[in-house]
């Protein structure tokens, strides 16, 4: 029993540092990657098996390269993100994963996403270049600057988009790139709105940025850029006249929009996009409902 024991407490530092490498590379944010499947599903490939590897391994080539920036993000950001109420949990902050070992598993895992996207062609390779260098021109500068951070958010949304066309060998949608950066701009303002509030309500160091906007300022601009999201996808929907039931999904997406304006507005979140997306059964509701209208309307097109 002594000696189990021993290896029992041998082994509790390497359990504790895997969760802690699993929590810093984000996993949960790795729903923002699914972008890359838009793809293969908007160009009605839903039954071509090839294609859906190569929409597998674009996924999977995007969420190593995502966790890798986190990590570099966490390491760069360690001593403000322990004066922040909630970031302070974060792994390299909280000293629970070390800088050394942060940087090492960002360092696998970029080589590992090129790896993968190697064997997608040199214009996926090119895409997802561009992907880690705006992940780090965004943690070193971009997110220090009114408007520019919250841009670069929406420009990494729509990388993602292109990149999930371009690994599939279909034609990037110009409407698609329009609402993706719509509505990456909006979550990403919408982002801010949250940690301003957040902050306000519970004290603690916010990030410098935040200083130039303002809820008085945000919250009209948010409502602005949910509107012109649902014009320009029902603008899509409309002019896409192989698939004419498209326009059933606008109330759907419509609702999804203004549903989460609201949870902004008047319950205070924000600050986290993907958890809210993932946690509020009416917005999961819409969008499993569009998913599955979607499915519908494109495979009967």
């Amino acid at each position: 029993m002594g000696a189990e024991l021993l290896v029992e407490i041998a082994e509790r530092p390497a359990r504790r540092s895997a969760a802690a490498s699993v929590a810093a590379m984000r996993p949960r944010q790795w729903t923002k990657n699914l972008l890359l499947f838009a793809g293969i599903v908007f160009a009605a490939e839903l039954g071509d098996s090839g294609r859906w590897v190569q929409a597998i391994a674009a996924f999977a080539a995007y969420c190593a390269a995502s966790s890798a920036a986190y990590l570099v993000n966490d390491v760069h950001d360690r001593d403000a993100d322990r004066r922040h109420p909630l970031k302070r949990l974060r792994p390299v902050a909280h000293g629970d994963l070390p800088v050394k070992t942060a940087l090492l598993l960002a360092g696998g895992l970029a080589l590992g996403a090129f790896a993968v996207a190697a064997a997608l062609g040199l214009r996926f390779v090119a895409l997802l270049a561009g992907f880690a260098a705006l992940q780090l021109a965004y943690t070193l500068r971009l997110k220090r600057i009114v408007l520019i951070d919250a841009c670069a958010i929406a420009a990494l949304f729509v990388d993602r988009a292109a990149a999930g066309a371009v690994a599939v060998n279909v034609p990037a949608s110009a409407w698609l790139l329009a609402c993706t950066g719509l509505l990456a701009l909006f979550l990403a303002l919408c982002k801010r709105r949250g940690e301003l509030a957040l902050v306000e309500s519970r004290g603690g160091s916010a990030r410098a940025v935040l200083g130039a906007y303002s809820l008085g300022w945000l919250d009209p601009l948010v409502t602005a850029l949910g509107v012109a999201t649902v014009v320009v996808y029902g603008a899509y929907t409309v002019s896409a006249h192989d698939t004419p039931l498209l326009p059933a999904t606008v109330p759907l997406v419509a609702f999804g929009v203004f549903r989460y304006v609201y949870l902004v507005r008047r319950r205070g979140v924000g600050e986290e996009p993907d958890h809210v997306l993932v946690s509020d059964m009416p917005i999961l509701v819409s969008v499993g409902l569009w998913v599955v209208v979607c499915a519908v309307v494109l495979a009967t097109a």
